[in-house]
């Protein structure tokens, strides 16, 4: 009948601790289970994870790549203010339908943004994404207006 008091493990699951360094009658003298001298015989050894016996380890073999920021980089359409001098007359209103319509953009999913770059005499409203805080300052200055849009 199995109780609890005549409870025991299965033979052969249990196993004897090593009992190391304690003389040649221990069975395990010597060098300890250690075998013959070299690093793994030394207290403190420890194997690095990349380390191939002394060959040229694979992350040293395979050729490297250099890393780029092209995957999370935001990409925007330049529009100059002095161009939007040019194509435009005193008192029309620019967004980037009107911009690609004229050729300025070439895609109407990416966004807009108007640099400073050259001269504006003509009062416009600039509707866009972004825009440059020279260009913000010299539309104004004429007495044009700007709109930001969202992206």
């Amino acid at each position: 009948m199995l109780k609890v008091y005549n409870l025991k493990p299965t033979k052969g699951s249990k196993h004897k601790k090593k009992i190391v360094g304690r003389g040649h009658g221990s069975g395990h003298g010597q060098q300890s289970t250690r075998g013959h001298k070299g690093h793994k015989a030394r207290s403190g050894y420890r194997l690095v994870g990349n380390f191939e016996g002394g060959q040229m380890p694979l992350i040293r073999r395979i050729p490297k790549r250099g890393f780029n920021n092209k995957a999370f980089k935001v990409q925007v359409q330049e529009v100059n203010i002095g161009l939007l001098n040019t194509k435009f007359t005193d008192g029309s209103i620019v967004n980037p339908e009107v911009l690609m319509e004229k050729r300025i953009i070439k895609k109407k999913d990416l966004p807009v943004k108007i640099l400073g770059k050259g001269k504006i005499e003509k009062k416009i409203e600039v509707h866009a994404h972004a825009f440059s805080k020279k260009a913000r300052e010299a539309i104004e200055k004429v007495g044009g207006s700007i709109v930001i849009l969202k992206k």
